[in-house]
């Protein structure tokens, strides 16, 4: 029964990711025109913020708890060994997975994100000098590849509207050059952590986005019909960013990273049925990266948490790191973004 109890309150937990998915996993500036204006802050810090913040920073102390008799599930027990077989696939999942992402975006004249056009033709034969290394079998070209693509990343910075700090939203792919790169030398058991941590903290910086520029987001939700199931549109935005920001942020500290993946495709599935082509492919990388992310697991990744032994240390840990990371990621996109 405290088994089934424990489970009760995880499903209700992942429940609630894919009843609100459709905003929380949309980039709202691929799909609104309208000018970003700063909220203030003491709107932004309103008191359903607060107890959204106080609720989720609960919720994943008691999650941390659920973990071990989640893993017993035979269901889960048995689909872990059967993908744990696909682990030696991952690196070439993620190198002609990248491949294929560019080889898309060059077709559509974007460079890492469809808000960015393509410009000059030296950017377009280093992309397509990128999509040919990838696609040779060999890690001295995946290592020259990352090369180029952390020129061609450098080089989108100056497109960008905002510049580095626009391209905070795409850090995930500054993880992938880190993987590639570090394929066959002695510290490649840094390459997938590396891109657990970029994507995590892109999805983070993604969802900051939404609690300082809400009215990017209420256009999105007015021009594309999107449900609020009965929320106030103001309060579903502030719901959507805290699914998206616990996402990232789970992902970051190392809890549920394959189930995790699993359901977060599934949200990204929803988003795609919603806005359609540009949602395609503008997260076809985010999806190749939750495939290698249900590959991979746990098992190479020491997560933080367990740095603390007892259950009240570990509890603690969770709770007031979750409310640091909100608050730091608030306060400096709230300051230079």
């Amino acid at each position: 029964m405290r088994t089934l109890n424990r489970l009760g309150w995880i499903g209700s937990f992942l429940m609630l990711g894919l009843v609100i998915p459709q905003l929380a996993s949309a980039h709202v500036k691929w799909f609104t025109d309208v000018d970003p204006v700063k909220e203030p802050i003491e709107r932004i810090l309103s008191p359903f913020f607060m107890i959204m913040a106080l609720s989720v920073a609960v919720l994943l102390a008691i999650l941390t708890q659920l973990l071990p008799a989640i893993m017993q599930i035979p269901l889960l027990r048995r689909f872990d060994r059967q993908v744990e077989r696909l682990r030696p696939w991952s690196f070439r999942l993620l190198k002609y997975g990248t491949a294929a992402a560019l080889l898309w975006q060059a077709v559509e004249g974007t460079l890492f994100a469809p808000e960015i056009e393509l410009q000059g033709t030296w950017a377009v034969v280093f992309l397509w000098l990128a999509i040919a290394l990838l696609l040779i079998p060999h890690h001295y070209a995946s290592k020259a590849a990352a090369v180029v693509l952390l020129g061609l990343f450098v080089y989108s910075i100056r497109l960008a509207e905002h510049g580095w700090f626009h391209m905070l939203d795409y850090g995930f792919y500054v993880a992938i050059m880190a993987g590639l790169a570090l394929q066959r030398t002695k510290w490649e058991s840094w390459s997938f952590p590396l891109l657990y941590l970029g994507t995590g903290l892109s999805l983070c910086w993604v969802a900051t986005e939404k609690w300082i520029y809400p009215k990017m987001a209420l256009d999105v939700i007015e021009h594309h019909g999107v449900p609020t199931f009965g929320f106030a549109p103001e309060l579903f935005i502030v719901m959507c960013a805290f699914i998206e920001f616990v996402v990232g942020y789970l992902l970051v500290v190392g809890i549920l990273n394959r189930l995790l993946a699993i359901v977060l495709t599934g949200i990204f599935i929803t988003t795609t049925m919603l806005f359609g082509y540009v949602e395609v492919v503008g997260h076809f990388m985010i999806h190749i990266i939750l495939l290698i992310f249900i590959i991979e697991g746990v098992s190479f990744y020491k997560p933080p948490i367990e740095i603390h032994k007892t259950t009240v240390d570990r509890m603690v840990f969770v709770m007031l790191n979750f409310l640091f990371v909100v608050a730091a990621f608030l306060l400096i996109y709230f300051r230079f973004g």
